[in-house]
């Protein structure tokens, strides 16, 4: 008899010949229905049926800005809808060198590599930086994408308490590889707390380790006119300090990149199989993002509201006890517990006009469900009336 599959009680024995292979996953399914984790894909139409979004990453609202519209159309008529190939082979345009360097210049990094997601960014910088050589220290609440880097790396990799610095310079001060790598998102994307950039670089540097740095959730929203958390804290230019940031967020485009030392930048083109192998990214949003910059560029309140409306939700949240988080970016999480709860919660919030994310395990850990909620730089008065409305409901006001 085959032993049961992990949490599945009624495996009965079959012969191969009779074996139905997707049996296993229909009973998964049926587990998870059960736990309150389904994922079901929820297609909305265009204007979101009415519906408030404080769920999405759209931190400044520049997804549906005519300029960046108008950046990816004229991209698209200019170089077409795909990128053609890879970076290495006809995947790289002028507008994608272009980016680059308004990119870089923008945070203040020395230089700048595009690739097509925020996660192959990830992956690409973490992996290519590291290896079987090398010890990686990650904070325990980094994203997936910094999770399945560590992975791919190849290296002994010590997860490290939240934003705990007594931990890292154990790990690192007793390490015997001959190199090390910390990295940490800036801005953790679920609870929405800032990571300590300023220590986690002295602790790094007193170790002779790189620091690599995720800003997708600070890019746009955090320091002097949205440069990101490495830019605020003066170590912009520091040729330690590895940042990735996502184009799809504060930019409302698609894509990733890595800023970092030009020494950096090369040997990811030469040797990141995450970028070497991975098509381009499409003109349209190369073009798109180009345009979010330049607007950003323009108008540095637009973090700063970011963070105040953010303030805000926080503020109403904890004023009708729930459980929230203290965020230092756009994203506060409420802790409602269970898969289910959370799931009652953002049902309510939807019949009183407003989206909100549920995140439930693993996104989470066990017993941490939670809406997460966004607040956006366009976000009025009335809109966060609309919230308080919502939020009064999930607290049984």
């Amino acid at each position: 008899m085959r032993p049961p599959l992990p949490g599945v009680a009624d495996w009965l024995p079959v012969s191969p010949a009779t074996a139905d292979p997707l049996a296993w996953l229909r009973r998964s399914a049926i587990e998870r229905e059960a736990a309150g984790l389904r994922r079901r894909l929820r297609p909305r139409p265009p204007g979101d049926a009415g519906l408030l979004d404080f769920a999405s990453n759209d931190y400044l609202g520049l997804s549906s800005h005519p300029a960046v519209i108008d950046g990816a159309v004229r991209a698209a008529r200019a170089w077409g809808a795909g990128a053609t190939g890879s970076r290495l082979v006809t995947g790289t345009t002028e507008l994608h060198a272009e980016l680059e360097a308004e990119l870089a210049a923008f945070t203040g990094a020395p230089a700048a590599l595009v690739h097509s997601s925020g996660y192959l960014a990830n992956l690409a910088a973490i992996s290519a930086l590291s290896g079987p050589d090398s010890l990686v220290v990650s904070d325990a609440r980094n994203h997936a994408s910094i999770i399945a880097a560590c992975r791919l790396s190849r290296a002994r990799v010590v997860v490290a308490p939240h934003r705990d610095i007594g931990a890292i310079e154990l790990a690192l001060a007793s390490r015997t590889e001959p190199r090390a790598v910390l990295v940490s998102d800036a801005v953790f994307s679920v609870d929405g707390d800032l990571a300590p950039v300023a220590e986690l670089h002295a602790v790094a540097r007193r170790h002779g380790a790189l620091l690599v740095l995720d800003e997708a959730h600070a890019l746009g929203v955090v320091g002097p006119g949205g440069r990101g958390a490495a830019h605020a804290a003066g170590l912009a230019t520091e040729p330690d300090v590895v940042r990735t940031v996502t184009l799809s967020k504060s930019l409302g485009s698609q894509g990733g990149a890595v800023l970092g030392a030009p020494e950096v930048i090369d040997h990811l083109v030469d040797t990141a199989g995450p970028f070497i192998f991975d098509t381009g990214l499409a003109p349209p949003s190369v073009g798109a993002a180009l345009a979010a910059v330049r607007l950003l560029a323009a108008a540095p309140e637009l973090a700063a509201r970011a963070r105040a409306n953010t303030a805000a939700i926080a503020a109403l949240a904890t004023g009708l006890e729930l459980a929230t988080s203290q965020p230092g970016g756009a994203v506060c999480a409420v802790t409602l517990g269970e898969p289910t709860r959370a799931l009652e919660g953002a049902a309510a919030c939807a019949e009183h006009g407003v989206r909100v994310g549920c995140f439930r395990p693993p996104s989470v850990p066990p017993g941490h469900a939670c809406l997460r909620l966004t607040g956006r730089a366009d976000l009025s008065a009335a809109d966060l009336d609309r919230l308080a409305v919502a939020l009064r409901v999930v607290a049984g006001r």
